[in-house]
């Protein structure tokens, strides 16, 4: 590391600040804070325009799952541009790779999901998702059948349908319109919400809960989808309590209900499993989006996968019927070619045996940091962890939002190289899937180091609230 600042460096900063608007940028402070420009990466590193390197524990955003600066990655990406760099995705054209790919994830996807559509995020694949559920419902003739239950703390991407459906509270701002047809239940955050219950009162609670959502709207032929990340993400990496998302499959499974599982994030190796849903929580969706982990952030590409149920509905001839849902970089043959490539490495280096090796020590390591001031919880699974910073450990009272406990301890680590995500009062792990424990060893020593140092910035700055 190094405290060598590059001349490009503050040229960058300002070109960025001029003219390039962030993904939920704070306009209030960043025209003085600006931000880190990164201008380099290799496995699980990234080294910013000044050198300095950073383990890089937020894995892009979710999403290096094979590392950066692959060189095989580079040749398969390059060689598609050369032989085919884009072809019309629509109505009765394909290409080679998308025929491939889709082929691929029919056989990784559990059960009859077969069919796969293909888009460019997974916002885009949640989207997909919805009108696919709709679509699906409408083909039927069972047009009431127009409600998509949701979860608080939810997130499910920044398209209309998929912000609409996600139940992260900063993310439903008052300048903005949201869908009047989707509903959200209780968060199963039992940490944050329903500590005093046991892991099955609190999964009973969820299920009643939401059989009462189901009839509170007119009964199962009102609703059209439950929507649900296996382990939720960004909402506070929420593992469900008990088997309560397996009940409430089985109750969509036996009331025509569509079940659609967000793998976004838990897709492609991050729990060690291709998907989860039916592998970790035995729970066969009618739908599994996915993105992030499927190029391992190589370029943009998302999948939205669904069932034969689904599409002998749908695509029943006779009918002169289309699906009107398109985009023109859906599918993308380079895109496509760097999932396969990425798929082909994640099974040729056994690294989803690695995640099931690596995961249990990661969280174990994890754990020994609840001796710190401020660690109320450490929750997650594998390579997808949270911390849950609170002022009080005893009683769970949590900081107030202005104090910013998250970003404190993010920029200790930050100066001491180690990136990690900071969310409201936590920070959020999703490290590359090639981590080795000498940089798990790393990641616990820094936020060892960092916690303590943040937690007395974070107490001044109480003491001068209360003043």
């Amino acid at each position: 590391m190094t405290d060598y600042m590059s001349p490009e460096t503050p040229a960058v900063v300002e070109r960025d600040k001029r003219h390039h608007v962030h993904p939920y940028q704070l306009f209030d402070t960043f025209p003085d804070e600006g931000a880190l420009p990164i201008a380099s990466g290799f496995g699980a590193t990234i080294v910013d325009t000044d050198g300095k390197r950073y383990i890089d524990a937020v894995g892009g955003l979710w999403c290096t799952n094979i590392g950066l600066g692959r060189e095989e990655m580079a040749d398969a990406i390059a060689e598609q541009v050369r032989t085919l760099a884009y072809s019309n995705p629509f109505v009765d054209m394909t290409h080679i790779p998308a025929a491939d790919l889709a082929t691929k994830l029919a056989e990784l996807a559990p059960g009859d999901l077969n069919h796969v559509f293909f888009s460019t995020g997974g916002s885009i694949a949640n989207d997909a998702a919805y009108r696919l559920a709709q679509f699906y419902q409408n083909v039927r003739g069972k047009r009431e059948k127009r409600h998509v239950i949701s979860r608080i703390d939810a997130y499910h991407g920044h398209t209309l349908a998929a912000v609409s459906m996600g139940g992260k509270p900063g993310d439903k701002i008052d300048e903005f319109e949201f869908l009047n047809n989707v509903h959200h239940l209780s968060s199963p955050n039992q940490y944050r919400y329903a500590p005093n219950l046991s892991e099955q009162e609190f999964a009973d609670q969820l299920v009643t809960e939401f059989e009462g959502k189901v009839a509170e709207l007119g009964g199962p032929e009102k609703v059209s989808a439950f929507i649900a990340e296996p382990i939720m993400g960004s909402g506070g990496v929420v593992p469900p309590p008990g088997n309560y998302l397996k009940r409430i499959w089985e109750y969509c499974r036996d009331n025509d209900i569509l079940y659609i599982s967000d793998e976004v994030v838990t897709g492609f190796g991050r729990l060690g499993e291709w998907f989860v849903s039916e592998k970790l929580f035995g729970i066969q969706p009618d739908i599994i989006t996915s993105a992030k982990g499927l190029t391992s952030g190589y370029l943009p590409l998302a999948a939205t996968i669904f069932s034969d149920r689904i599409f002998d509905v749908i695509a029943e001839p006779g009918h002169d019927r289309y699906l009107a849902l398109g985009f023109t970089y859906g599918g993308h043959p380079v895109s496509c070619v760097a999932a396969l490539k990425s798929i082909e490495i994640l099974e040729r280096e056994n690294i989803l045996q690695h995640v099931r090796d690596i995961g249990p020590y990661f969280m174990e390591q994890l754990e020994t940091l609840k001796d710190l001031p401020m660690v109320g919880d450490v929750r997650g699974s594998h390579l997808m962890v949270c911390i849950e910073f609170v002022r009080d450990t005893t009683t769970g009272e949590a900081y107030p939002d202005e104090i910013g406990i998250g970003k404190l301890v993010s920029n200790e680590c930050d100066a001491r190289g180690l990136m990690v995500r900071p969310v409201e009062n936590l920070n959020i792990m999703s490290p590359p899937l090639i981590i080795t424990r000498d940089d798990i060893s790393f990641v616990v020593d820094t936020l060892r180091e960092s916690i303590p140092l943040a937690y007395e910035e974070a107490e001044k700055l109480m003491a001068e609230k209360d003043v």
